[in-house]
């Protein structure tokens, strides 16, 4: 229960500077044994798994190309957009300009096919 309650404030407040700490307050339990029961559960330690929230946000907003790349960094939560790029491609096996440069061409190619209906 605790872990769901942990995970379910995450996706609320990812964008904000969250720590381990403060995510045990809310949820009520010391921060070691959230950490602890936290991995065992979710497969992935605090870090990686907010990470990978902020990631997942930052994929939709790609989408929009009026929004810099730095703009969406800031916006999911990382503190800087180097960290950004670093934990985008560690995950993703891509930049997010190569990301979003492939949602473009895979948008084009689905309006052709349209097209030709």
């Amino acid at each position: 229960m605790e872990i769901w309650k942990a995970r379910k404030f995450i996706e609320q407040h990812s964008t904000e500077e969250l720590s381990l700490t403060r995510l045990a307050k809310a949820v009520h339990i010391s921060a070691n044994y959230l950490s602890e029961k936290f991995k065992k559960t979710t497969g992935a330690n605090f870090v990686d798994y907010v990470a990978r929230a902020r990631i997942d946000e930052a994929r939709v907003l790609l989408e929009d190309v009026d929004l810099r790349i730095s703009e969406i960094a800031f916006a999911v939560g990382f503190q800087s957009l180097s960290q950004f790029n670093r934990v985008f491609k560690k995950l993703l096996r891509k930049s997010p300009t190569e990301f979003r440069a492939s949602l473009l061409k895979r948008s084009k190619a689905q309006r052709v096919r349209k097209s030709d209906r």
